[in-house]
């Protein structure tokens, strides 16, 4: 089979026009449209339905789309492999996270991993959904359990526990509660339970709503509930890793979710990968840095 009318074939099924796919390709409409059909030919099967939006691809055509994008992520890895130089690192380098451990600890502190490597390209993919890294979905997880996938390298980074926390401002103007039954007198903040999150502030949540409050909020990532909380909306449930470098205290001192497990995995074939091992490190060095920073605010407070 031609390669080259596979790779122009997955081209358009991936951007649904051949006018975007011949930009990508500094092709024609016309040439692309030549290859398409002649693979179709080829083949003896339609791959695509013409409508007036665009192209769609028929059930053939997604067979060979799902084959090609395999095709297609095997050699981003041995072009990666390839690229890797013993003494540089540049690139791309893709790192899906949970978006509230993403947006909030890791990407503030990228410009450090820049500084160092200035030629880095990083894709910063930011949600709660699994992405499959031996299918080369994304060159290193952090997520907030140990990956079941096989063939991953995996590094156990930190642990973390979901807490109550509220502003000084808001505990002086509303009061401090002792126990969970008095936190009924006051607005929690937490994740809306229809969407993914960890068990474990998952069930800290259930725990507080089980007393009768007469007003909440539920945000469905962490972002919106520290936003909330650092402006006096209330008491929200919060990982620990923010109370360090955010405005806010801890309430119910005595209270908080079971550990949450903190995990780096990448495929074992990028093992040797060098912006792979500079991300690992530069996660082990900034790790290090906080927790220092963490137990010099513990001894201050």
């Amino acid at each position: 089979m031609d390669w080259d009318k596979l790779r122009i074939f997955h081209a358009v099924a991936d951007a649904g026009s051949l006018t975007h796919a011949g930009d990508s390709l500094h092709l024609s409409q016309s040439a692309v449209s030549r290859q398409i059909r002649a693979l179709e030919e080829m083949l003896g099967t339609t791959l695509f339905h013409r409508h007036a939006r665009g192209l769609i691809l028929t059930e053939q055509g997604e067979l060979l789309f799902d084959a090609t994008s395999i095709m297609a992520k095997k050699l981003d890895s041995a072009s990666a492999k390839i690229r890797d130089s013993e003494e540089e690192v540049y690139g791309n380098l893709r790192v899906t996270s949970t978006t509230g451990f993403g947006t909030m600890w890791l990407a503030p502190r990228l410009n450090k991993l820049y500084e160092k490597y200035p030629e880095l390209k990083i894709d910063l993919m930011l949600e709660e959904r699994v992405l499959d890294l031996p299918m080369r979905e994304a060159d290193v997880a952090i997520r907030m359990k140990e990956p079941a996938q096989a063939d991953l390298v995996r590094k156990r980074l930190l642990n973390i526990r979901m807490r109550f926390y509220a502003t000084a401002e808001y505990l002086a103007r509303h009061g401090t509660p002792q126990t969970l039954e008095e936190l009924g007198d006051h607005r929690l903040i937490c994740q809306s339970p229809s969407v993914p999150q960890v068990a474990a502030g998952a069930a800290l949540a259930q725990r507080a709503l089980a007393y009768d409050m007469p007003s909440t909020l539920t945000v469905n990532n962490y972002f919106g509930i520290l936003q909330a909380v650092i402006n006096h909306v209330g008491i929200g449930i919060l990982p620990d890793y923010l109370a360090v470098e955010n405005s806010i205290q801890r309430v119910l001192p005595d209270v908080e979710s079971g550990e949450v497990p903190v995990f780096l995995a990448y495929p074992e074939e990028l093992r040797q990968s060098r912006r792979v091992t500079a991300f690992r490190d530069f996660m082990q060095e900034e790790l290090l840095a906080y927790r220092r920073h963490q137990a010099s605010e513990a001894e201050k407070s």
